[in-house]
């Protein structure tokens, strides 16, 4: 079969790769860690951690999933919270536990809630705190067991931490009341988790991986379900078009798309992450002008976003003095970047947006420009 777009690949792009190289997502996980330990891997208002303390805190919650909830291989858990520190280490200790991951937006209404639960069968949730209220709502309607929930702040130092929670509970008012007494908190999700040493899994490369839940376009939203080899799949394919135009263990990467969304996840969290990236995690991209302040502060090698979004960064009067000396790549997907939006950021930014274009159902990433066009090119 004649292949065209293979014209388009950089003369050091292998037209194939090796996509047996990996036994399961957690070999990944492993090589990630073992070969970037002391770097930062994840920040969030202000603090990081590194990918040593991701393991260690994932192996916890690893530990606490399967010795004492007795959850099995393959029940499904779902993670309901945005963009914050907690999100990783969920994701990582869920799929090392050999369990399903089954992401879920914060924003659900009860009834949207409801559905997603009893479709996908799941047995634990790890939920932030103003979601609990839903959940309550509609618990007694579903099989969910076992419930932890985290407040914002969980992993920031003191008092960081403790205001931040004041302040989303107290002066926002964003936690409605709610009564979930069986639910553990995060803290004592990762203290149970002490007990005992780690033992990886026997995971198959075809083991379920994710429901990862789609809107699509008609109808109810719908779990697409992707594999170990689905996704480890896209990493080593996404991961070899970058690496030429990335450097490991150097690259700081903005987040600000939701982690509950497979492009996010598998692009900035799990490919990027797999090079050693510092993954800067955008708790509320609503907030533009707290979105600027951090961009403003912060070097950063690489932005992810969709339309509306980079829209919104260019129409706000501080978006000019942020440096984007540093900038490599800004990657464009979601949705099509508008031809008007891409000229503004280039002329702006000096560098184009790079369009990718996938489906949840194709895990996700189906096609991309070459990284180095000198200019949108729809």
């Amino acid at each position: 079969m004649e292949r065209k777009w293979y014209q388009s690949y950089d003369k050091e792009v292998k037209k194939e790769v090796d996509l047996d190289k990996y036994d399961n997502l957690p070999h990944i996980f492993d090589e990630m860690f073992h070969k970037y330990p002391d770097k930062d891997a994840f920040i969030s208002m202000g603090h990081s951690i590194t990918f040593r303390e991701t393991d260690e805190q994932s192996n916890r919650l690893a530990n606490y999933l399967t010795n004492e909830l007795k959850l099995k291989k393959g029940d499904r858990v779902g993670i309901m919270m945005p963009n914050c520190l907690q999100y990783p280490l969920c994701l990582f200790a869920i799929l090392k536990a050999g369990l399903v991951v089954v992401n879920i937006n914060p924003l659900y209404t009860p009834r949207e809630l409801e559905y997603q639960l009893n479709d996908a069968g799941v047995r634990a949730i790890f939920a932030w705190e103003p979601a609990m209220k839903t959940l309550e709502t509609c618990l007694s309607k579903t099989a969910v067991e076992h419930i932890i929930c985290t407040k914002l702040g969980d992993l920031l130092p003191f008092p960081k931490g403790f205001i931040i929670n004041s302040v989303i509970k107290y002066v926002k008012k964003m936690v409605p009341s709610y009564n979930l007494p069986k639910a553990y908190s995060f803290s004592e999700a990762i203290t149970l988790g002490q007990n005992g040493t780690f033992q990886n899994k026997e995971i198959d490369i075809q083991d379920i991986a994710f429901l990862q839940y789609t809107g699509g376009t008609t109808g109810v939203s719908k779990g697409a379900v992707l594999t170990h080899y689905n996704i480890s799949a896209n990493i080593s394919q996404a991961g070899h078009w970058l690496r030429h135009s990335l450097d490991e263990n150097s690259e700081v990467v903005i987040t600000p798309l939701p982690l509950y969304h497979i492009f996010s996840l598998t692009a900035n969290c799990l490919t990027l992450g797999s090079i050693g990236a510092h993954n800067i995690l955008i708790t509320n991209p609503r907030d533009i002008p707290n979105f600027i302040k951090t961009l403003k502060k912060t070097p950063f090698t690489v932005i992810t976003g969709v339309n509306t979004l980079f829209n919104a960064l260019l129409n706000h009067p501080e978006f000019k003095d942020i440096d984007f000396s540093t900038l490599k790549i800004a990657l464009g997907g979601g949705m099509a970047v508008q031809s008007a939006t891409a000229q503004k950021w280039k002329d702006q930014t000096g560098k184009p947006i790079v369009e990718a274009y996938g489906l949840t159902e194709t895990s996700p990433a189906a096609c991309i420009n070459p990284l180095d066009i000198p200019e949108y090119n729809g």
